[in-house]
């Protein structure tokens, strides 16, 4: 066995680097966090080459003493802590004293800094984490640290770096993070020169938003709700805003941005059957909970957070945001006219009396107290429960008299069965296997099922058919079967869409796998891109979404290979292109699509995976039927 030795500080540290410090992003995001710690209120963050070879940040808080400038640097020193009981409740955002240490270790850095009781600052240079320079200086109260060459001595790390746009967008995500979790301070972003963010830093929320997402987010829903001493803030889309993606989903726990499921199960939890599927919510909350009841020490990174009661924070949010979207009145008043008859003059209708909706609007404490009072209310008894059924069962009967007395109406039917298109087979050999060749069996389109299904009838079999899922798998096979560039159509007017930062810096970055695809886009600045051509299969209305959906499908990797890049994109393409289920669909449209669904065996599955096709023999509808 070999001899286990200890390790020296500095591979120590690269190590911890490679814990804390992945790409510039989230140099930036330490380096934020101690300017927040430090009380500052203005912060600047300047980068070039997407902050490989310069990223400086500035900011007004408290400073540093010159014996504390130099202590920072080391491994686990920290201002933040004392004592292991400080671990229970850290309500700081650096804690872990190894920030500064790991990216001084992987970079050259030049600290300036000081402190409102001196009368000048002090200024270091760090090598590999070792100091070489240390001096007094002219400087304003606060702090400055800029860092070069990040990686310069870890080529091993350098490799996996994204292109200057790809990084320089985490960065600038990593910016608007700390800006939606602190609208107190003024936040400034400058990218190889230019400004792309600036936040007021007036503490409201509301402000920060529109700073960072622009004006598509000013009309959010405001969240404001208290649940067992927790507090939730913030603002989350309507219904019928909501994204083709969880690009937009932001959540912070005592200010911290966090990466959770469970609050992305609450958030969407309270939008069930008020949101369209393959459709996310948007939203900026910030849970705000006692520092005991969280433990934000289970990542390095501090991006994850384990709670104390994940059942209080899952109420929270999801009572909290279902009281917010019920208080929208989204949808207007019908007003209804009194009956009159030209003999008689009409009366001044009468106020009516006030309804107590079912569907009233609670706050997330009413919520509670209503839960409580249904479960702990007494049982029905048994003569009003046998009236209730009887009542139920007297109107389904009502109902399907009324159903098999009306009659019910299709779309034309031809008048003979449509064959199938005659399949393509090799010329047979004998005599023998002409004979036993089969048949294709006629079969004929009965209609249309919620304007999503289509009804075929083949022989001893009833087939339904998704429409949406039918022509998404067509489309995406006339996609990928075609290697050159798609077929586009230049726009009149090109297509603002506004993207998550990073969103925008991946479609900007993959801007020529995009042109096969059939998009032409542009970078237009303030995270928006213009589609100026887009695939000719596509809809221009739908193609802000689609543009949305292949900036979230790039986010999400599979990097690999590029053609598994490209049929990722095609998937989307396809889908977004293909007809929706619940349309009015023309019959000539659907008759195209059940002549290749029933001449192809291929045509089984869409490229998401879901079923083309199911089948309803005539036994088993007869057994449903108790005919057998």
């Amino acid at each position: 066995m070999p001899k286990i030795i200890q390790l020296s500080q500095h591979v120590a540290n690269l190590i911890a680097a490679g814990e804390v410090v992945e790409r510039p992003a989230s140099v930036v995001k330490e380096l934020l966090e101690n300017a927040v710690d430090a009380g500052a209120t203005k912060v600047t963050v300047e980068i070039r080459d997407g902050g490989m070879t310069f990223l400086r940040v500035t900011d007004n808080g408290c400073g540093m003493e010159a014996a504390d400038a130099r202590t920072a640097f080391l491994r686990h020193a920290t201002s933040k802590l004392r004592t292991a009981e400080d671990l229970a409740a850290i309500s700081t955002m650096g804690f872990r004293g190894e920030a500064l240490a790991a990216i001084a270790s992987v970079s050259r850095i030049d600290l300036l800094t000081k402190t409102a009781a001196s009368l000048s600052g002090t200024s270091l240079h760090l090598e590999a984490g070792v100091i070489t320079e240390e001096s007094e200086a002219g400087c304003p109260d606060g702090t400055t640290i800029i860092i070069r060459d990040l990686f310069f001595n870890t080529p091993a790390r350098m490799k996996f770096m994204k292109s200057d746009t790809v990084e320089g967008g985490k960065v600038a995500a990593a910016v608007q993070m700390q800006a939606l979790a602190h609208p107190e301070v003024a936040f400034t972003l400058l990218r190889d020169g230019k400004q792309v963010l600036s936040t007021p830093g007036t503490g409201e929320l509301q402000a920060a938003v529109y700073c960072v997402y622009g004006r598509d987010f000013a009309k959010m829903v405001p969240v404001e709700s208290r649940w067992d001493g927790y507090t939730l803030t913030g603002y989350v889309s309507k219904p019928t805003d909501a994204r083709p993606s969880r690009s937009f989903q932001t959540f912070f726990v005592n200010d911290r941005p966090v990466k959770s499921k469970l609050l992305v199960a609450a958030l969407e939890e309270a939008y069930r059957n008020q949101i369209m599927t393959g459709k996310f919510p948007a939203c900026v909350l910030r849970l705000t909970i006692p520092a005991n009841a969280v433990d934000v020490n289970v990542h390095p990174a501090k991006t994850e957070v384990k709670f104390l009661s994940e059942k209080a924070v899952f109420d929270c949010v999801h009572y909290g945001v279902l009281a917010a979207l019920n208080k929208q009145t989204d949808r207007p008043q019908i007003q209804f006219r009194p009956n009159t008859t030209p003999t008689q003059p009409a009366k001044e209708p009468a106020p009516a009396p006030k309804q107590q909706s079912f569907f009233r609007t609670m706050s997330a404490e009413e919520y509670k107290t209503f839960s409580a009072a249904v479960k702990d209310a007494p049982q029905p008894k048994k003569e009003a429960a046998a009236a209730v059924a009887a009542a139920v069962e007297r109107q389904l009967q009502s109902s399907l008299r009324e159903s098999v007395m009306t009659p019910t109406v299709f779309a034309p039917i031809p008048a003979k069965p449509v064959p199938a298109p005659p399949v393509q087979v090799s010329e047979p050999e004998t005599e023998q296997e002409e004979l036993t060749m089969p048949a294709p069996i006629p079969w004929r389109m009965v209609g249309q099922l919620y304007n999503s299904y289509i009804i075929v009838e083949q022989g001893e079999d009833a087939y339904l058919i998704d429409k949406h899922a039918a022509h998404e798998r067509i489309l995406f096979e006339k996609l990928k079967a075609n290697q050159e560039a798609i077929s586009s159509q230049m726009l009149l007017a090109p297509i603002p869409v506004r993207l998550s930062a990073d969103g925008a810096a991946q479609l900007i970055a993959n801007a020529d796998l995009l042109e096969e695809l059939g998009f032409e886009i542009d970078e237009f600045g303030d995270n928006t891109v213009l589609l100026r051509q887009i695939p000719m299969d596509l809809s221009p209305d739908m193609a802000a979404e689609a543009a949305e959906s292949l900036a979230a499908d790039l986010l999400r990797g599979r990097r690999e290979r590029k053609d598994s890049v490209r049929d990722e994109l095609l998937h989307t393409v396809a889908c977004k292109a293909a007809i929706k289920a619940g349309w009015l669909s023309d019959e000539k449209e659907l008759l195209a699509l059940v002549k290749q669904v029933m001449a192809r065996e291929d045509l089984k599955y869409c490229p998401h995976g879901r079923p083309i096709c199911v089948s309803l023999s005539k036994q088993q509808l007869e057994k449903q039927f108790k005919r057998t």
